[in-house]
Parts: structure tokens; C-alpha cells; sequence
């Protein structure tokens, strides 16, 4: 049964449960409340897969990429500011954590299973080179100036910037992301589109403007209730990892899969289509907008507030995220990729979760 706007009723439904279990159900009143939770939760990350692909379809590509990743970035930074709110000394370092952990789970869980799925069907698929080498020269000039030049500075001891070198590397990073958008959507917008418009999702017609706008509002629904309901279940997690004696900072890294499902499941999906710059789109665009918006906005929080925020990253962290940097460049700059790089950055993936849990 769908509905006149051509959605079907469990889209709709999805999000309207999901908020009742926000709003009625606690993971604090017993085992099967996490349950009905998580079920919720994956029911709510499945459905905004499927109203992200309706919206890509009404809009093509590479809008309907850039708007998923925005939406998720938005409801993201969200969560992190209303936690750092709550103070603590955890939320010195939560904006810095939150950053790593999304780009590592991206460039080398997201990528390198994209890439994996895409190669275990199809042997081999392409990209476009300059879409690869645009965003990863924008990613990675953000990364360095806010994760990594931290360490560096001498203006004030610790792993953070003072209030000007904040601001100044704030601009930056707005600079850099509107100058990728603005290439990606519309200066060198071919480089990001798929190759191969034969693929028979295009054939069908796409959907009316209301339906797409009305996608777009219950998207953001289904993203909202996602971010909520991991952050319900958290105390739940937090328990769990403080059971296994790992580090807390683990509890980000699981919250921040969580929050990133809908991106994965979407990219996989694209790449067991065959469409792998779709998949890329889709990726490399979450991680430019998870850090190039994040660190603003934080900065902006910093300075309201007066509070400190440690930016800078343990050595490490930096040795796995610029070996991720760099292996993902070596994958993608020839645009023909097989099963071999995505199983390498699932490895690193692997070695970057194992030493969250043992340091």
C-alpha cells in the first residue's frame, strides 16, 4: 500500500515511532527496552537510506550525495555541542574524538567495504580521478590544520589552539568546504558524476517536488531520531565498554557507527551497483563536511562560552589516520580499484577499532 506521494506508509511510519520510543521508552528500565531501542534504531537507519534515495533521484547527482551528508553533519554537530554542553572533562576532548573516530570509520570502514563489495561483484570498477584528488586535497589540508598542527603551535601549551589561531583555522576550514561544494556542485560538477547512466535507476521516473520535499522533512526525522537514540543508548554502551575495561573514548567511536549507518549502508549499496563514484561522492563528501562545518561551529560554541577544546591528536592517531590518508590516495588517484585496497583499508580499520579498545 503507498500513499498518493508515491511513499511507502513504513517511511512515513518510521519516524513517527521512533520519536514515540524517544519519548516514552528509557534504556534505563531493563534489557528489553535496549532491545526495542535498537530495533527502532535500525529501523530508523534503513528508512533514511530509502528517503535519501529518493531525494538523490529527484535532484541527481551529486546533489543528493551533498544533501545526505550535510543533514547527517547538521544533526551530528548537534549532538556534540549539547554534550559538550553538559561540561565535563570528557567534552574537552569530544569534538576532536567525535572528528577522528567519522573520518576513520569513513576512509577506511566506509572506502575500503564500498570498495570490498563493489570488487567481490563486478572484479574491478572506476572513478573519476579528479574527483578523488579534489576532495582528498580538501580533506586532507582540514584534517592536518585541526588534528594535527594542534601539537605544533606554541602559543599556548597543550594540544589546542588560542582563541585568533582558532578562528583563523575556522575560516579556513569554511573556505575549503565552500570552495569544494562549489567545485563539486557546480564549477567541475561532471567529475563527480556517475559513469554509466545506463544503469536502470535512471530509466524510472523520478518522483514529484512534494514528494521529494516531503522525503527531505522526514529524512531529517528518521536522522534526528537516529542521533537521539543512539545517545539514549549510550549509558548502555558506556556500561558495556567500561565492563571490558577499554578506554571511554570507544563510546564515541561506537556512537559515531551508529550515526554514520545511513551514509554506509547507502555508499555500500551504490558500489553493489555498480555505481562506485556515487559510493565516493557519498563518503569523501561525509568526511569533508563532518570536519570542514564541525570545527567551526565549535569554534564558535568556544568562544560563546569561554570554554577550552583540545584539538590536537595523539601520535598514535596521527600515524593511523595519515597512513588511512594515504592509502585511500594510492586507491582511488588511478580510478580503477579491485578487492585488494579494500581489504587493506578494512585491516587498518581493524588495527585503528583494536587499538581504541587496547591502547
Amino acid at each position: 500500500m503507498k500513499l498518493r506521494l508515491s511513499i511507502p506508509v513504513w517511511l512515513i511510519a518510521t519516524p513517527v515511532l521512533a520519536w514515540l520510543s524517544i519519548a516514552l521508552i528509557s534504556a534505563d528500565t531493563g534489557m528489553l527496552s535496549v532491545v526495542l531501542l535498537s530495533v527502532v534504531l535500525i529501523a530508523a537507519v534503513m528508512a533514511s537510506v530509502h528517503l535519501a534515495e529518493i531525494i538523490a533521484h529527484k535532484v541527481g547527482e551529486p546533489f543528493g550525495t551533498l544533501i545526505l551528508a550535510l543533514a547527517v553533519t547538521i544533526i551530528e554537530l548537534s549532538l556534540i555541542v549539547s554534550l559538550m554542553s553538559a561540561g565535563g572533562e570528557q567534552s574537552l576532548t569530544l569534538a576532536r574524538d567525535t572528528i577522528l573516530a567519522a573520518n576513520m570509520i569513513i576512509l577506511n570502514g566506509l572506502i575500503g567495504l564500498s570498495i570490498l563489495m563493489g570488487a567481490l561483484k563486478y572484479h574491478e570498477q572506476t572513478i573519476t580521478r579528479h574527483s578523488a584528488t579534489s576532495a582528498l586535497v580538501a580533506l586532507i589540508s582540514i584534517l592536518v590544520l585541526t588534528l594535527v598542527l594542534p601539537n605544533f603551535t606554541t602559543s599556548i601549551s597543550g594540544p589546542e589552539y588560542n582563541k585568533a589561531q582558532l578562528t583563523f583555522v575556522a575560516v579556513i576550514c569554511i573556505v575549503i568546504y565552500v570552495a569544494f561544494v562549489f567545485v563539486q556542485s557546480v564549477r567541475h560538477r561532471d567529475y563527480f558524476l556517475p559513469a554509466g547512466e545506463s544503469n536502470e535507476d535512471h530509466h524510472a521516473e523520478p518522483p514529484s517536488g512534494k514528494t521529494a520535499l516531503l522525503s527531505l522533512l522526514l529524512l531529517l526525522a528518521c536522522l534526528g531520531a537516529v542521533v537521539l537514540l543512539a545517545k539514549s543508548l549510550s549509558p548502555v554502551i558506556e556500561s558495556g565498554v567500561e565492563k571490558i575495561g577499554a578506554p571511554q573514548s570507544l563510546v564515541g567511536v561506537i556512537i559515531a557507527m551508529i550515526i554514520l549507518l545511513p551514509e554506509g549502508i547507502a555508499a555500500v549499496q551504490a558500489a553493489r551497483k555498480n555505481r562506485l563514484q556515487t559510493s565516493m561522492n557519498l563518503a569523501l563528501g561525509s568526511a569533508l563536511a563532518s570536519t570542514g562545518l564541525t570545527i567551526p561551529a565549535v569554534a564558535a560554541y568556544s568562544m560563546f562560552t569561554g570554554s577550552t577544546v583540545l584539538l590536537g591528536i595523539s601520535t598514535a592517531s596521527t600515524v593511523l589516520l595519515l597512513l588511512s590518508i594515504f592509502i585511500v590516495m594510492l586507491s582511488l588517484v588511478t580510478g580503477r580499484t579491485n578487492v585488494l585496497y579494500g581489504i587493506v583499508l578494512l585491516m587498518v580499520f581493524a588495527t585503528y577499532l583494536f587499538t581504541s579498545i587496547i591502547p
